[in-house]
Parts: C-alpha cells; sequence; structure tokens
C-alpha cells in the first residue's frame, strides 16, 4: 500500500479536525475555493494578526479596507487588464482547461523560468514533445490560447459599467493615495496595508490552498521619496542572513542560493532599495517564527521576462513543501513610481507630491516610489501546518507556534466523577474570561484526550485531579515534550499571558513533576 504524502497527511487531518477543506462538498465541490473550519478560521485570522504585529503595528504603518469589486477602469490603467493572462489548453476529449506551463513544470519537470519565456506555439510543441497527455482523460490537447484570469462583472442593473473582482489588493492603496497623503499630513516615507480577499480566475487550480480563486492577500505599499531613498530602520535587520538566488547567478544556470546578509546584499547590488532589503529580512524573521527554518526558504530573483509588468526588480520568497517543491510564499517588489503614474494618466488627477526645497528651482512635484512586500495568507495557514506536523511515538501532534495556535489551553478533569468535572469548569470559565481561547474535554481516557490536544496542536493542557480539590494546584502537560510541571491555580492567569507572549518558557509555569 503507497503511504501518503506530506500534503495528503496535512489535507486529510484538515478535514477531519477542521481546519480546512473543498467549498461545496455536497455539490461535488469547485476547485479553487476552499472553507476553512472552526480552527482554521482562528489560525488563520492569528497568523494575519502576527503579521500586522510584526508590519504594522511595531513599524507605525497603516491599514485600510478598500472594495473587492472595482471599476474596470482602474485594472485597465494599472496594466492589469492586458498583462494578467496565463496560456491555457483545453482536452480534446473530456474538454478540461489547464494552465500550458504548468503542466510541464508538473509532468516535464520543467522550471518556471523555462516554460516562462515560452510563447504560445512554443508551448504546444514541448506538451507534444514531452508526451504530455490530460490528467483527467489521458487525451491530447488543441493549442494553446490566452486566458484572462481576472473575475469580471457588470455594475447595477443596465451593465454599462464593468467591473473586475480585484486580483491585488493593491490597487485600492493606489487609487486612493490621493486621500491617504493627506492622512498622513503630507510626509514621506509611509506605509499603507490592505489585507483581504482577492479573486483571481485560475485555469486549472489543484493545489489545495496553494492555489486558489478566492484567497485572502497582504499587501503592504511603502512610498519614500526616491532621492532620499534611506531606511531609518534597516540597523534593525542588516546583519541578517539572507539565502539569496539574483538574477546574474540564475543566468548562468544556477540555483544555488548564496548567503548574505541584508546590508552586504545592499552594497553587492544585489538588492536595489534599501526599504526592499528590510521588509525581505524582516519577512525572514517572520517565516522562521511560523515555524520554518531558515533552510527551506530562499529569496530567488525575477527574470526581466518573469516579473510583473509593474516591477523594477523582484524577488519571491519561496519555501520548500515536500509536494510540491519550492513555492513562492510572498512576493518583493520595487514598483518604482508606475502605478501612481498610470492612475494620473487614466484619470487626469494629479497623483504628485509637493517638496519643497532650499531654492524655488529645486522645489516641485514629484511621484514617489514604491517598494511592496506581498504575502498570501492562506499558502502560510497551510505551510505553518506542513511545518508544524509531527509523529512521536506513533502520535500525530502540531508543534504550531503558541501565539498562532487556534485553541492554547485544554481543561481535563482526571475522570468525570466527584466533583472534579465541576472545579475543572470553574478553571475552564475562569480563564475564558481571561482571554484565552480555551477548550473542555472530559470525554475517554486521560490519554486519549492528550492525543486529541496535541494532534490539533494546543500548546498547554491543564488536568483537575484529586489533589487539586486538596490545594488547589493543577498539572500542566507540553504538548512538545510531554514534560509536566505543576502550580496553584490563583498563579496561572499571569503565568500564562507572559508565557503566550513568549517571555517564559513552559518549565517556568511550575514545579516539575517527575515521572
Amino acid at each position: 500500500m503507497q503511504s501518503l504524502d506530506k500534503f495528503e497527511i496535512i489535507s486529510e487531518l484538515a478535514r477531519r479536525r477542521g481546519f480546512f477543506w473543498p467549498a461545496s462538498e455536497i455539490y461535488g465541490g469547485i476547485s479553487g475555493f476552499i472553507v476553512f473550519g472552526p480552527l482554521g478560521s482562528v489560525l488563520k485570522r492569528r497568523i494575519e494578526d502576527k503579521l500586522r504585529d510584526r508590519f504594522i503595528r511595531r513599524l507605525g504603518f497603516f491599514e485600510i479596507e478598500s472594495p473587492v469589486i472595482m471599476l474596470g477602469k482602474v485594472f485597465e490603467a494599472s496594466g492589469h487588464v492586458n498583462n494578467f493572462r496565463e496560456p491555457m489548453v483545453t482536452c480534446k476529449g473530456c474538454k478540461r482547461n489547464f494552465r500550458a506551463d504548468h503542466l510541464l513544470q508538473e509532468f516535464a519537470r520543467m522550471s518556471s523560468t523555462e516554460t516562462e519565456k515560452l510563447s504560445l506555439q512554443e508551448l504546444m510543441d514541448q506538451i507534444d514533445k514531452k508526451g504530455i497527455q490530460c490528467p483527467e482523460c489521458g487525451g491530447t490537447f488543441y493549442n494553446p490560447q490566452q486566458f484572462l484570469t481576472m473575475f469580471s462583472t457588470t455594475l447595477g442593473p443596465y451593465s454599462e459599467e464593468i467591473g473586475y473582482g480585484r486580483p491585488e489588493a493593491a490597487q485600492g492603496i493606489f487609487v486612493e493615495f490621493k486621500r491617504l497623503y493627506e492622512c498622513v499630513r503630507g510626509r514621506l516615507p509611509f506605509a499603507v496595508a490592505q489585507i483581504g480577499h482577492a479573486l483571481r480566475n485560475e485555469i486549472s487550480p489543484r493545489q489545495g490552498p496553494i492555489r486558489l480563486r478566492e484567497f485572502t492577500i497582504m499587501d503592504l505599499e511603502l512610498f519614500f521619496d526616491p532621492e532620499e531613498p534611506h531606511c531609518s530602520m534597516l540597523k534593525e535587520v542588516e546583519k541578517e542572513v539572507l539565502r539569496l538566488i539574483p538574477a546574474e547567478i540564475r543566468l548562468r544556470g544556477e540555483e544555488k542560493p548564496i548567503m548574505v546578509t541584508a546590508d552586504e546584499a545592499l552594497n553587492k547590488g544585489y538588492i536595489k532599495t534599501e526599504w526592499q532589503a528590510f521588509f525581505m529580512a524582516l519577512s525572514k524573521r517572520f517565516l522562521v517564527e511560523l515555524g520554518i527554518p531558515e533552510d527551506k526558504q530562499r529569496f530567488i530573483e525575477k527574470l526581466d521576462w518573469e516579473k510583473a509588468h509593474y516591477s523594477a526588480q523582484g524577488f519571491d520568497q519561496e519555501i520548500y513543501l515536500e509536494r510540491w517543491g519550492w513555492v513562492e510564499i510572498s512576493g518583493h517588489n520595487y514598483r518604482t513610481n508606475y502605478d501612481l503614474k498610470c492612475h494620473m494618466e487614466a484619470s487626469g488627477i494629479d497623483l504628485r507630491v509637493f517638496k519643497r526645497a532650499k531654492t524655488k528651482e529645486k522645489s516641485g512635484r514629484f511621484f514617489p516610489h514604491v517598494v511592496e512586500p506581498s504575502f498570501g495568507s492562506d499558502r502560510l495557514v497551510y505551510a505553518t501546518l506542513e511545518y508544524a506536523h509531527k509523529t512521536k511515538e506513533g502520535r500525530t501532534l502540531l508543534s504550531l507556534p503558541r501565539d498562532v495556535a487556534p485553541i492554547q489551553l485544554n481543561i481535563f478533569p482526571l475522570v468525570s466523577k466527584e466533583g472534579l468535572p465541576e472545579k475543572a469548569k470553574q478553571l475552564h470559565q475562569k480563564l475564558i474570561n481571561e482571554g484565552f481561547m480555551v477548550e473542555y474535554d472530559e470525554s475517554g481516557s486521560i490519554g486519549r484526550r492528550y492525543a486529541r490536544a496535541d494532534e490539533v496542536g494546543i500548546p498547554l493542557g491543564i488536568t483537575i485531579d484529586y489533589q487539586t480539590l486538596e490545594d488547589d494546584t493543577v498539572t500542566l502537560r507540553d504538548r512538545d515534550t510531554w514534560r509536566q510541571v505543576r502550580n496553584k491555580i490563583e498563579k496561572l492567569s499571569e503565568l500564562l499571558h507572559v508565557y503566550f507572549d513568549y517571555k517564559i518558557e513552559f518549565k517556568d509555569l511550575g514545579h516539575p513533576i517527575e515521572k
């Protein structure tokens, strides 16, 4: 019997325990849409809140919320209507559609670098040469055509105005730049983030949360004066080591990363702007905090024919996943003044800012430049789960970081009698009132309850036993090591708050219990 790979294991666990599953399953489901269940929705929100803390709150940046459906004129001006097109082939037999380049990458092991620069005819030639057949029925394909991957709709009852579902959240920031610049009282640099749903009409999404038609994107746009590009916070990360694959290395046919610090990458010209280096280093740290090791991350520079139409320089932050190999988890682009310039030309509204210099001749209006880090929330959820998944003595556990685990604490009465459930329920309610995410479980043996809690990644279990009735102490159990300590109930709230803030470790929660 063939063993399941990590993707299948995570997907099965996710369905069974309520992290995520395909949408509209009772109607057969639909590719590219998933439901985040009771545990998955909390995990996703905690990861997004962690990003908010690291990239918005601590840095003094701002967040907005703009519409998911936007005027067609916005995406015509930004270039998305002309550029968000992918090569599609249709099976002659079952009539299913597939991304031509993805077929070559999946079944012929061609890299994205190889497929990106192929014309439609060259893609078809390679499909024929490699003998690639329809994954569904084994049929052959019609010649490729370009497919617009943006959802379109009409606005209002008379169908006079075309709208598009946003494929990124960034344009909602750029078209509101004039108002936002007023909100920050006309100062640069400043940054605005947006976290919300985006839509891309993917041709053949078959990778679960990795490739969706509706997904959550986290875009941050940093506006700065190109004549004053210094990043005031670079010192905080300048010695952070990045695993970098610059374009010049890729053009030589090499894929092995070089190890450089953020300041070395700037000094050697690998990264063009200080702000971009700052966000790349911060992003690496962020993923480490989600449990993704440094050696499973890399930043790969996009070649000229791979870059987004708005990008002067782009890096994909990739992580290694067991089934899919290296997968983009965030994008880092230097967008220059592309977007503001396009929207000013299309709308007729001046989106430049005024700069007062020492002399009248040097004063004037200019376009700010933009550096953008952009994350896929759904991919972060899946990656966090894959790297958290472990087995110990034949049992499954999710070693989720304690600050993103959807349930923080599990309360167990040792047995369901003699006053222990009543005492456990009192503690359960007390900790809920203290702001913790707490689950109560008295079903089955204590060993089975521990196993259930470990499988969904609950960091701590608290057991109420007969000694609790005597001295008001409880046992705390660590999910990862299975070690146990004991402490008084009255001390728990304060200790647990600092524990989940990573200010103390498990050993500091009480006196060790020797087995």
